[in-house]
């Protein structure tokens, strides 16, 4: 869905602007307050997103692996622009996309962001597939902590989250029914806003909402299906399927079309930015804090329109060493 940033030099006090392949200098857009709402994004000013067969590396650990996705960038304050070089100036609002994430990387996500507070209740969390179904192992922390294990199916809930329903459950090696006594502690006091985020609990079933559990840039979108596949966790946004997008290039791709974007010095109108996988052989390897090292290690073309095209190598095929960020 954290979908994931980009470019940098934000805070320039006069930027210069894409008008068809010109460059001309743009003034600066008026301050915004956190406080002020964004307003809804019209067809004609949004910048749509579509991606094929791209790897987003949320951090280095974090893997999202975006097999499809449409949907559009959706400023987080009125006035603002989209911007690569700030995460929380946009939302990536999903329309439709299949997203898969490794039991690996989801076992980072729940101890460095879900359960990450010193005081959160479970620790060393670990997850893996087993039989089409999500085992999770970890330590209860009371006491001198109770180690525990669950096995259970995923699906979608109707708020578009992800419920993991227990069918086994272990304390200390002993089987158990349901995860108050699990958990042996009150649930609301287990599982709350400060100590995790994320994460519920319904009964017996825990809820999990990738959009708050992962860093920025966020993603939001319904989930409407669930599957385990091999070693990874499926996700299918919506039900419509990229089709214009597939028409332009046979490979790995990242395609901005539409609204203004800024990136780097530059703010793009009418945007039209596609960045491309160099080695299409195998998935798009891409790294938002990295960005300027895929752009230094690639190269560019403008098209007869004004866009821009970008050849870039994937994240760990950049052979010069990566700039501090």
């Amino acid at each position: 869905m954290r979908l994931a940033a980009l470019f940098a030099f934000a805070f320039l006090p006069v930027s210069c602007s894409f008008v068809g392949s010109k460059l001309a200098p743009c003034p600066s857009l008026p301050e915004q307050t956190a406080s002020q709402p964004a307003e809804p994004a019209s067809a004609e000013t949004v910048t749509r997103v579509e991606m094929v067969n791209v790897n987003i590396r949320l951090d280095p650990e974090m893997i999202l692996r975006i097999r499809r996705l449409a949907g559009r960038l959706v400023p987080t304050r009125k006035g603002q622009t989209p911007s690569f070089d700030d995460k929380l100036s946009y939302v990536v609002e999903v329309s439709s996309a299949e997203i898969g994430v490794t039991a690996a990387s989801l076992t980072h996500m729940m101890n460095t962001y879900v359960f990450g507070e010193a005081d959160a209740p479970l620790k060393h969390l670990r997850l893996s597939v087993h039989g089409g179904r999500i085992k999770q192992e970890g330590t209860i922390k009371k006491g001198i902590g109770i180690p525990f294990e669950t096995i259970g199916d995923v699906s979608p809930t109707a708020e578009g989250k992800i419920r993991i329903h227990p069918t086994k459950m272990k304390a200390g090696h002993l089987p158990v029914k349901g995860l108050m006594k699990l958990f042996g502690v009150d649930m609301a006091k287990l599982i709350n806003t400060r100590n995790a985020r994320g994460i519920s609990v319904d009964d017996n079933d825990i809820i999990l909402d990738p959009a708050l559990a992962l860093p920025p840039p966020k993603m939001r979108g319904m989930v409407t299906a669930v599957r385990v596949e091999f070693d990874e966790i499926v996700q299918i946004f919506g039900t419509e399927k990229p089709g214009e997008a597939k028409k332009l290039s046979g490979g790995n791709y990242m395609w901005y079309h539409g609204g203004v974007l800024k990136f780097g010095k530059l703010t793009m109108h009418d945007t039209d930015l596609r960045m491309v996988d160099a080695d299409p052989r195998d998935p798009f390897d891409f790294s938002p804090e990295h960005y300027n090292d895929h752009l230094v290690a690639g190269y560019s073309k403008t098209t007869a329109s004004g866009g821009l095209i970008v050849h870039m190598p994937d994240y760990t095929k950049i052979s010069k060493s990566l700039s501090p960020r």
